[in-house]
């Protein structure tokens, strides 16, 4: 899960023409403009950060190339410094891609860069703004951060919900074991995928969504339809006075997407509604609350200090969907490729789930706390391929960063991708070598993160809250995959293609396609 982080999406062929047709929209409607009325200028004299030079419309746009966060690392490493200010369409935008000048987002400006960018498709969409990702810094967005720390997400619901993570996992494994008896290929990402839309569904509103009408089929569905909505919801953003145009261009999506949502999570709203009613009237007690009722109760608490909506339940319900569903699916399967592309990693890891485990008993998630070296290889994967590469932030207030003034309303992008491959920060960069995250040696994994070096889940305010309960079912996940299975490459490949996916997030572009070795079989160990 995650995350205070952008949602997975990538640039596909209808977005691209999407771009295209918008940039000549804003040339023409910019020339029109200009030659009909004058504009005066309103921005005062500022001194702003280092910037390339910009094209008239357009700004920096044509700098930008479809894997955005390796673009922003070219343009700061070759020339112009780890501030930049570019200007993308009409939306001006300071890229960060050093850990000191994060430090002053996260720490020092921490409550001017509170925000997250605005959406122009805000007063469209079914929920509005009430997401918790994208809620504007106020009382609200308070209330939940604090309801996600002690409740929802915090460690008390984690622990409430080990069982259903246990027997998503199980459920994952039989399945991975009958694909290898049957000698039968498996995508990573839809496997991935579909346990993290059960164990969410379960977690949230103990449902499974799989079955015979295949719902996690029909979530994952709706999340790719979010995530490419998202994207051009970003692109609207610097279109200036098109905006609207952009709106209108994909309400009928947007709209059909988000009914969906509705439908579904008012039809689990109401279950839960009925059951709570039957519940009270028999003077029962629920221990084992799904966040569903959680949310409920709070919906029905008359002196709650901060009183919640239908459709804020709903918004927050589609944020753990969207920010935890690919999020997570795409991080293990970024793991796998590398542990098959390294063997000896690969073999170190099985020894320490052997001596720690044992070799007869199937790693529960109890022993994770004990697995130090499982954890180091999650976050050297993480550290190479964040799911979010580039964090958004925007910023509230008139501030200076460094020196620099940075106006109200410009966006912000850290660009994690660039601080975690930064050669002045690790050494060997680009290479896969969990033991830099040992903590044996001199305390490197926390000295990182203390330090802004390791980004992965954001940092400040708004750091991703789902973080631990993300880590959980990631680790238990891996341990159980590499325990479990020898893993074949399909066809003639010797390694496997780590070329990641162009757009905003960080996915791989051709799908881990493997075929699973029974090594250990912990049903057939029990009987």
């Amino acid at each position: 899960m995650t995350k205070s982080v952008l949602p997975m999406a990538t640039i596909n062929g209808d977005t691209q023409s999407y771009l295209i047709f918008f940039f000549l929209s804003i040339i023409i409607s910019r020339f029109l403009l200009r030659n009909f009325f004058k504009i005066p200028s309103k921005i005062p004299y500022l001194h702003l950060p280092p910037s390339p030079p910009a094209l008239p419309f357009i700004g920096h746009l044509h700098l930008l190339r479809l894997s955005v966060w390796k673009s922003l690392r070219n343009l700061s490493t070759n020339k112009y410094g780890s501030l930049l200010y570019l200007r993308l369409g009409s939306r001006p935008v300071l890229v960060v891609s050093s850990p000191a000048h994060v430090a002053e987002i996260y720490k020092t400006n921490d409550i001017a860069f509170s925000a997250k960018p605005y959406s122009p498709f805000e007063d469209m969409i079914l929920f509005g703004n009430t997401g918790f990702i994208v809620a504007p810094y106020g009382d609200y967005w308070k209330f939940m951060k604090k309801l996600c720390m002690t409740e929802l997400l915090g460690s008390r619901q984690i622990e409430r919900s080990r069982g259903v993570r246990c027997e998503e996992i199980t459920s994952f494994l039989k399945n991975l074991l009958k694909k290898s008896e049957r000698q039968e290929c498996v995508d990573m990402i839809e496997e991935l995928s579909k346990l993290m839309n059960n164990a969410i569904c379960r977690m949230v509103m103990s449902n499974r969504c799989s079955g015979e009408d295949d719902e996690a089929q029909r979530v994952r569905k709706l999340v790719i339809e979010s995530f490419d909505l998202t994207v051009k919801a970003a692109i609207a953003t610097m279109v200036g006075p098109l905006k609207r145009l952009v709106s209108w261009w994909n309400r009928e999506k947007l709209e059909g997407v988000l009914r969906e949502f509705d439908n579904l999570f008012e039809k689990i709203m109401k279950e839960h509604e009925e059951v709570r009613v039957k519940r009270s009237d028999n003077g029962d007690e629920k221990e084992d609350r799904d966040l569903m009722d959680i949310l409920l109760n709070i919906y029905y608490d008359k002196n709650t200090e901060c009183k919640i909506s239908r459709n804020q339940i709903k918004a927050f319900i589609l944020d753990l969907f969207i920010a935890g569903t690919d999020t997570s699916a795409n991080t293990m399967q970024w793991v796998m490729a590398e542990l098959i592309n390294n063997p000896h990693i690969f073999k170190k890891l099985r020894h320490e789930i052997d001596s720690i485990v044992g070799s007869n008993t199937r790693v529960q998630e109890s022993d994770i706390s004990n697995l130090h070296y499982l954890q180091a290889v999650v976050k050297e994967s993480m550290r190479l391929h964040p799911a979010a590469p580039a964090i958004p932030r925007e910023c509230r207030e008139d501030c200076q960063v460094s020196g620099f003034d940075i106006p109200k309303g410009t966006a912000v992008i850290i660009n994690a991708y660039s601080i975690m491959r930064d050669p002045n920060l690790w050494d060997n960069p680009e290479d896969f070598i969990p033991e830099r995250f040992l903590n044996e040696q001199n305390n490197l994994s926390e000295a990182k993160i203390q330090n802004f070096n390791f980004l992965p889940f954001g940092g400040g305010r708004r750091t991703c809250p789902g973080s631990n309960m993300a880590l959980s079912i990631i680790h238990l996940t891996i341990a159980t995959l590499v325990q479990c299975f020898d893993w074949k490459i399909v066809g003639d490949k010797v390694k496997v293609n780590m070329e990641s996916k162009p757009g905003f997030a960080l996915g791989m572009l051709h799908p881990l396609m493997c075929i699973p070795v029974v090594r250990f079989d912990p049903f057939v160990a029990l009987d």
